[in-house]
């Protein structure tokens, strides 16, 4: 059965594409005079929300916007810090988290630290659970031990693990003062197993991720063509094979790197003699794994659909979850101007861009499949932000300006 992973309905309706003579932006002298309006515009005031923005016009309102939407987090998801578990629908997440270092606000790491168990009785991944929140020490960073919200096999891979962590990733950055770029994924046994199926699919959420002792079941390894991945196993762990089939999929990770050299990063670790249990070896992960922090804007995308699917990936977006199937595939590339796509692209797929990616103030050219798709200039908007804004506190990776391809 496929399931979606469809983001809340949003507030704001926008201009989805750029006429290739698009109106100039705004002067950018006191830009303060239309951002002040911007804290209480109306979501259907698109005179204000969708006018073409000047660079450094669009800047200011991003910090604002940025601001004003962390409050609210803060102000809303207050009870939820507080009782340390987030509801959605009839799922809980409860959490455990330990601190360390002394970054300051804004700039604190996440370790989203996953537990083992899985079909078992609640006890058993209560043990798994508590076990977790002490296995690791990252030098610095909020080092959070979530309990699954079920008790089954596949209890960190189900479809509602994905809007909850993104839901937990938002809180700990409104509240907690965690930076969106240093965000770490990693698990053990079952959580290993979480980590080869959430890492790809939630690859732009995460800055590295490290997989120990788990197994990836169907999921594959193209998708991580921007996420640092370190693989640990035990030489003896050959329950599932899964001693083998680590193996594999590091050595498949080395060939992608080999032809691609900016992306597919990788460690692979497969201790000789140990078993499931590689007596605390595998915490050389962690100091690996904070060298890296996320490029939310890489010049390549690969995004392969998991059979959780998702509608937004780095760059790219889909207009709903409904049109992805398992094992679509797009490749999309940034070369200069010109935006290159190819595979499984539906209608309507939005590009979701910023002058971090392209240079917005020059004619940008997209072409899908071999065939010309759009050439023209594609405005900066408030909008485009506060559309990025309300699917995630994530200003690093907020568009700034929004095409829809036909």
């Amino acid at each position: 059965m496929h399931h979606r992973f469809i983001l809340a309905p949003l507030t704001v309706l926008l201009a989805t594409s750029a006429p290739a003579q698009s109106p100039q932006p705004s002067a950018s002298n006191g830009p303060s005079r239309w951002i002040d309006r911007l804290d209480t515009a109306s979501p259907s005031d698109g005179t204000l929300l969708n006018r073409p923005l000047a660079k450094a016009d669009a800047a200011v309102a991003l910090d604002r916007l940025a601001a004003a939407r962390q409050r609210k987090i803060a102000t809303n998801d207050r009870q939820a810090m507080a009782t340390r578990a987030i509801t959605l629908g009839d799922k809980t997440l409860r959490w455990e988290s330990r601190q360390f270092g002394n970054a300051p606000f804004g700039k604190r790491s996440l370790w989203i630290s996953m537990h083992g168990g899985g079909n078992a009785a609640p006890a058993v991944n209560d043990q798994q659970w508590r076990n977790q929140i002490k296995l690791y020490e990252p030098a610095e960073g909020i080092y959070l031990a979530p309990r699954a919200p079920t008790d089954t096999w596949n209890l960190w891979h189900e479809a509602h693990i994905d809007p909850l962590f993104q839901r937990l990733i938002d809180l700990q950055v409104a509240i907690n003062g965690v930076d969106p770029n240093r965000v770490y994924l990693l698990g053990y046994s079952a959580g290993g197993d979480g980590v080869w199926q959430l890492a790809p699919r939630m690859a732009d959420r995460f800055a590295a991720a490290a997989m120990m002792a788990g197994h990836p079941n169907e999921a594959g390894v193209a998708g991580l063509r921007n996420l640092p991945f370190a693989i640990f196993m035990g030489g003896a762990d050959a329950a599932y094979d899964r001693n083998r089939i680590a193996a594999e999929r590091g050595a498949e990770l080395e060939k992608l790197h080999a032809a691609d050299p900016g992306g597919y990063v990788s460690m692979t670790r497969i201790y000789p003699g140990l078993p499931h249990w590689m007596n605390r070896k595998d915490a050389e992960g962690l100091p690996w794994m904070a060298q890296f922090t996320r490029n939310p804007w890489p010049k390549r995308v690969v995004w392969v659909q998991d059979d959780v699917t998702h509608d937004r990936f780095y760059w790219l977006q889909i207009p709903d979850g409904s049109q992805a199937k398992a094992g679509d595939r797009i490749d999309a590339r940034v070369e200069g101007q010109a935006i290159t796509i190819e595979g499984a692209v539906p209608a309507g797929l939005t590009l979701r861009l910023s002058d971090r990616l392209v240079d917005l103030d020059r004619p940008v050219r997209v072409t899908v499949n071999g065939r010309l798709a759009f050439a023209g200039k594609v405005p900066r908007t408030a909008a485009a932000i506060v559309r990025s804004l309300e699917e995630r506190l994530d200003p690093a990776s907020a568009a700034t300006a929004l095409l829809r391809l036909p």
